[in-house]
């Protein structure tokens, strides 16, 4: 049945490729992703496999049950956009302008669609449950993993496995890491608040942007000087917004940043000493701020004994892929939230384009097509070799 499965794969390629390009044409922002989960719902109601929808909000979960016993384990595809204008010259480019798939969701869920249509034929063959869980609203915290897990997608689940799209790592290559393997993500705003004016006479103002720039060079020395070295952090400044003329000094400038950790007690440091220097920098130029800190998405901590399923039997599933344990990225992904309830693993599918490299959430991303059968096969994989590792 496995064989057949993948051959039924490699025969939905084309039919894959143009259920992505339809997606990535009508690309939805996140929590506004209605026609995109009525796409979904409707494949599913054509293929005659039982689904519900709105779950925590748009998503979709449809199960289909075996003829065999054995587990139930959830397959996981995020379908949201990015608020970017698209800048490739492409048959498939966005309608939508303002909108645009930057990230290879609109992969992810051709993908996992692709699966289903082929699956479904074998249902009287196949052990155990498996749950499509198509997601929306990762690209935006507080996200859609953590309300799909409230409203109970997962909740008869043994199991949850779930793949990115990554162009950061060639088509073929299939990469995880047994423990952290993607940052906790965190946002913050600093509002300086100072005494604006002339800018032929600064003796008579708090400059708000001289302040600010302070900020941002001494907020570096929180992960340089008070994080112990063999722990990972980042904290970037990501914008610097004031008002004023060439020749007016602001009265109010807004910093804001991100925060990637792996260690909660890293979290709460940094949190702390962020707010200290900040306070410290404000009082010496005799200003007032505000200090916002939003906790974001948790860190991906996969799970031992399911990473090892994905390096171990991913190229079962293709003989072209190989597999690559790799060190931890500072990327986000709330697929970390099913992991806090349930044994997993996440990993990357290998998708660059050699000729049109663009990073991810970039006007001109895009990525290698050819990638998306690995992406269905690498699941179904990883589906078999967990009922293999714990029989019912």
């Amino acid at each position: 049945m496995r064989e057949n499965v993948f051959q039924a794969i490699d025969r939905q390629y084309d039919k894959m490729v143009e259920t992505r390009r339809y997606l990535h044409q009508y690309p939805e922002v996140s929590f506004h992703e209605e026609k995109t989960a009525q796409f979904i719902a409707d494949t599913y109601e054509r293929l005659g496999i039982p689904y519900e929808s709105h779950v925590g909000g748009n998503g979709v979960v449809a199960t289909l049950k075996g003829g065999k016993p054995g587990r139930t384990i959830a397959l996981r595809a995020d379908f949201d956009a990015l608020p970017i204008q698209e800048e490739n010259d492409v048959s498939y480019r966005s309608k939508h302008d303002g909108a645009m798939h930057a990230c290879g969701h609109d992969g992810h869920t051709a993908a996992l669609l692709g699966l289903a249509e082929a699956l479904a034929p074998y249902q009287s063959e196949l052990p155990g449950t498996v749950l499509f869980l198509h997601q929306h609203a990762e690209e935006y915290a507080p996200g859609g993993a953590k309300p799909m897990v409230e409203a109970g997608a997962i909740e008869e689940a043994d199991a949850v496995f779930g793949t990115h799209l990554w162009v950061n790592a060639p088509t073929g290559v299939i990469q995880t890491s047994k423990g952290p393997f993607m940052a906790g993500a965190d946002r913050f705003e600093i509002t300086i608040k100072g005494k604006g004016g002339h800018g032929a006479q600064p003796h008579q103002t708090k400059d708000a942007i001289v302040i600010a720039s302070q900020l941002v060079t001494t907020l570096q020395q929180v992960v340089s000087r008070r994080i112990d070295p063999l722990k990972t952090a980042v904290v970037t400044v990501g914008t610097l917004e004031a008002g004023g003329a060439f020749n007016v000094i602001a009265d109010s400038a807004k910093l804001t940043g991100t925060v990637r950790t792996f260690d909660a007690d890293v979290q709460d440091l940094i949190i702390s000493e962020m707010e200290k220097i900040t306070k410290g920098t404000c009082q010496g130029y005799d200003a007032d701020y505000d200090f916002l800190y939003e906790k974001g998405y948790p860190p991906v901590i996969n799970h031992t004994d399911e990473a090892e399923i994905i390096l171990e039997n991913a190229p079962k599933a293709d003989t072209s892929l190989v597999t690559e344990e790799v060190d931890p990225v500072m990327a986000g992904e709330d697929f970390a939230y099913y992991l806090l309830e349930k044994p997993g693993a996440y990993y990357f599918t290998g998708a660059q384009i050699p000729d049109h490299y663009y990073p991810h959430h970039h006007p001109k991303f895009d990525f290698d097509e050819s990638a998306l059968p690995h992406a269905a096969k690498t699941l179904f994989q990883a589906y078999m070799s967990y009922q293999e590792k714990h029989p019912s």
